[in-house]
């Protein structure tokens, strides 16, 4: 779906948004919570709040909608079906520019990060955010868990001891997309002397030390092999 597919959709439906460009496409934000993502290659990604509206948007790429709605020519590209409209969530501390830094690395890509950050506030609780995206109705299909050096943490009495930890809620929110999306689906972007949070064998652990764009590389692959077609055009 196009951007201009997707805004003479809005017009009859009535809906107000807001348009912003991104490297390789349109983002709208509408009133009542939804976001919307075109990117130049005809993907479309949802995400925020789930209404009436986003419903109708999905019955729309139906390939039996598509067919039913000649004002909105929507066909059913693999692109538009493939694991690769399916956002990644991004999991942070306080490392603002980690997490800058991997969103756009992302979006070079051609993919869709979901940063809670950025999400309409709702009333909703962080956690209850999370589940919205991650839970069992949620749309993420793959997470980067970035681990810096944000805490410290020693065992009991030895405090000579002192390691470099993830904040807390990384760890918590690191298990929780594990039990929902797999190991394989997960990528943790370690920097360098953050202590692991854990020793379960086959987490795809991605080295970096200074920037996050030193792991493109292992990244890429562990996307790759968990189904999503990444652009590279813009990674240089």
């Amino acid at each position: 779906m196009t951007a201009d597919q997707l805004k003479s959709f809005f017009q009859k439906e009535g809906a107000t948004y807001e348009e912003s460009e991104l490297a390789t496409g349109t983002k709208f934000r509408c009133s009542g919570g939804e976001i919307f993502v075109t990117y130049n290659t005809g993907k479309l990604v949802i995400q925020g709040k789930v209404t009436e509206l986003t419903k109708k948007v999905r019955a729309l790429l139906a390939p039996t909608a598509a067919a039913a709605t000649p004002a909105v020519a929507v066909a059913a590209s693999p692109a538009q079906t493939s694991l690769s409209s399916s956002p990644i969530f991004i999991v942070y501390g306080h490392d603002t520019n980690a997490r800058n830094d991997l969103e756009l690395l992302l979006r070079q890509m051609g993919l869709a990060p979901v940063v809670l950050q950025n999400l309409p506030p709702g009333g909703d609780t962080i956690i209850e955010k999370l589940e919205a995206y991650v839970g069992p109705r949620g749309t993420v299909g793959f997470a980067c868990v970035l681990l810096t050096p944000d805490d410290e943490g020693y065992k009991k009495g030895a405090h000579h001891d002192a390691k470099s930890r993830a904040r807390q809620n990384v760890v918590l929110e690191l298990g929780m997309v594990l039990a929902r999306l797999g190991r394989r689906n997960v990528a943790i972007l370690k920097q360098e002397l953050v202590e692991r949070p854990s020793d379960i064998d086959g987490l795809i652990y991605i080295p970096f030390t200074n920037r996050v764009q030193e792991g493109t590389l292992k990244l890429l692959q562990a996307l790759n092999a968990a189904g999503y077609e990444c652009e590279t055009d813009a990674l240089g």
